[in-house]
């Protein structure tokens, strides 16, 4: 009873009227068996009572009767089906944005990247991508059909009854019967179906691998188009040999459902035919029993409706589980105090104390008492060896995620002084900074809103956006855009191009910029030019510390001959910081800092080049 009401509730949410007429169209569409036996009863009589006399007068009113009936049967199958839709698509999609925007509104990422929140999500975002899932729509006008069913076969129940009470149950009976085994054998295939969701995953894997450009390279090369293509034969008999077998079941089953249909069918029609011949009844009362009768068996249908509302409250109750499991979180930080704007710079200022962060799910500590102090103003390069520890360091600083250990200190308003991150609140503090992470989002945008998107929360400045362009050295690559920067960076779009990998970058190098330029109080970039040539690298940010003004800015790059301009440079090693100071300083001490820059130094010599490219613009 609870999810009926649930699924009421929902459809009653796509607006009162629709969901009102609707329910009504629905309700005269199952109405219209019954109706038209009572109709077809009625005229029977009235030609009856004639006599052969000739006189049709009186057969008008039942006659006027059958084509309204027919009329409003028309007219319902022709209205029912856009509103429907409508009504599907004003549910499904405010359950999509009510998903989208749980999924928001967790500060953190760590829940969202546990397996269980990833099943969730992908179960509750009511976008079916195979025939056994349904949406909440659906779902809700499966309900909708349900409760009409019932009204319609108790209506015709009752025109039956008009005739003989018994028939109601000898008719009634199989048809439920029919139905329910109907519904067994669907259920059967869908659970089949959804077992072979992993096997479905990778033949259309193998699909799309078959198909692309880029696989398709290898596959020439290496002769290996025969062997995929037999591999993704195996793969499609292995998933319908069951299939198959589940459906010759079904098939075998249809047997039975003759037994459950034909004899009551029979049986109830020759009763009829006696009694009425024996003058129990009229013709007109056997008309209208017949006629019902036979409309049962149609209206009682579990398959359909049961497998939509059934597949859609799972969606439903994907989303109650969702919002419980990104709710659960004790340290989910509270909105906190707004920053203090007056305060021009200092809220830049970080502390990392005795910080430690090990990665949800495992055991190895990736930071372990990290201590670090990041300056108002100041350009910090933090270098170190892959899996040091660089990005997880980053994505604390951005609120991402909170540590395990320790605490972030962050400048909070005048009258709070140093608060903790979480304390303050997240939110407020990304206000204040703007990130540029190294697996950046290529948005399938124009140019200027992939740039002014570092900062989303401003007014785009067109004068500001030049500049920033200038600085980042995009002139040239703007240039060569069909309009400029209102063309998408996606071929996929109308009139879009694809972008090489450093020319992406230089968007995202223009983001950042866009982003002091227009306030930001803190910079940091991880690995933001590994497309990008030395001498271009040295370039940009050479700009970027021209123009950090009084802003910080936090810098990981690989390449130690660029970080070299930074006014400190931090190593870190083990999960903490190991060395610190300025390029000279730490040359000077002959640590790690200094053996990572001589190795670096010597490929350089030798013609090593690490920039990464993948392509030209067009």
């Amino acid at each position: 009873m609870g999810d009926t009401l649930r699924l009421l509730r929902v459809l009653w949410s796509a607006g009162r009227g629709i969901a009102v007429v609707i329910a009504a169209i629905r309700l005269a569409e199952r109405l219209i068996p019954a109706a038209t036996a009572m109709v077809l009863a009625l005229l029977v009589s009235r030609v009856t009572a004639l006599g052969g006399t000739g006189e049709m007068g009186a057969a008008l009113l039942p006659l006027t009767g059958f084509g309204v009936v027919l009329l409003v049967g028309h007219a319902a199958e022709a209205v029912t089906e856009p509103l429907a839709y409508l009504v599907q698509q004003r549910i499904d999609g405010a359950h999509r944005a009510a998903v989208t925007r749980l999924a928001a509104s967790s500060p953190t990422i760590d829940l969202l990247e546990q397996p269980e929140a990833q099943r969730l999500i992908r179960q509750a975002k009511a976008d079916p991508d195979e025939f056994s899932q349904r949406t909440p729509g659906q779902a809700a006008l499966a309900q909708l059909d349900q409760l009409a069913d019932a009204v319609g076969v108790a209506a015709a129940c009752v025109v039956i009854a008009q005739f003989a009470w018994w028939l109601v149950p000898l008719l009634l009976i199989p048809a439920l019967l029919n139905a329910r085994l109907r519904y067994r054998g669907r259920m059967e295939f869908i659970r089949l179906w959804r077992s072979q969701l992993d096997v479905m995953v990778r033949v259309e894997r193998w699909e799309e691998t078959l198909a692309s450009p880029g696989v398709g390279k290898d596959l020439r090369v290496f002769g290996l188009a025969d062997w995929a293509v037999r591999r993704l034969d195996g793969q499609h008999v292995a998933r319908t040999a069951p299939q198959f077998a589940v459906w010759k079941r079904n098939l075998r089953g249809q047997s039975r459902s003759l037994l459950l249909v034909v004899p009551p069918l029979l049986i109830a029609f020759t009763a009829v035919a006696a009694l009425t011949v024996h003058g129990h009844g009229s013709v007109a009362t056997a008309t209208a029993a017949l006629t019902a009768g036979a409309s049962l068996f149609m209206m009682i249908d579990l398959g359909y409706t049961g497998l939509s509302r059934l597949a859609g409250l799972e969606s439903l109750k994907a989303y109650d589980e969702l919002a419980e499991l990104l709710t659960k979180d004790t340290r989910r930080p509270l909105p906190g105090a707004a920053l203090d704007r007056t305060d021009a710079g200092s809220s830049s200022l970080v502390r990392f104390e005795d910080v430690g962060f090990t990665y949800p799910g495992t055991t190895r500590a990736v930071l372990d008492g990290l201590n670090l102090e990041i300056r108002p103003g100041e350009l910090l390069a933090i270098v170190g060896l892959n899996g040091a520890g660089k990005s997880t360091l980053i994505k604390l600083l951005a609120g991402l995620y909170e540590p395990t250990s320790g605490r972030i200190l962050v400048r909070g308003n005048q009258e709070m002084g140093n608060q903790e991150m979480s304390e303050l609140g997240v939110q407020a503090w990304r206000e204040r900074i703007s990130v540029v992470f190294q697996d950046f989002v290529k948005y399938e945008l124009s140019a200027a809103d992939n740039v002014t998107l570092g900062r989303p929360g401003v007014a785009p400045d067109k004068a500001v956006l030049e500049a920033a362009a200038r600085d980042a050295g995009l002139g040239p690559v703007l240039d060569r855009l069909p309009d400029g920067w209102d063309t998408p960076l996606a071929r996929s779009r109308t009139g879009g191009v694809d972008l090489s990998g450093g020319q992406w970058q230089q968007v995202v190098l223009t983001r950042a910029l866009y982003a002091l330029r227009t306030g930001a109080e803190l910079l940091v970039l991880d690995e933001p030019t590994a497309h990008l040539d030395v001498r271009t690298e040295f370039e940009v940010f050479q700009r970027l510390a021209e123009q950090r003004a009084e802003a910080g800015v936090v810098l990981i790059s690989h390449r130690l001959s660029t970080v070299r301009q930074a006014d400190r440079i931090v190593l870190l090693d083990g999960g903490r910081i190991t060395e610190s100071g300025t390029h000279e300083e730490l040359i000077a001490q002959g640590g790690g800092y200094a053996k990572l820059f001589a190795i670096q130094a010597e490929r350089f010599q030798q013609g090593y080049q690490d920039a990464i490219e993948e392509g030209e613009l067009l």
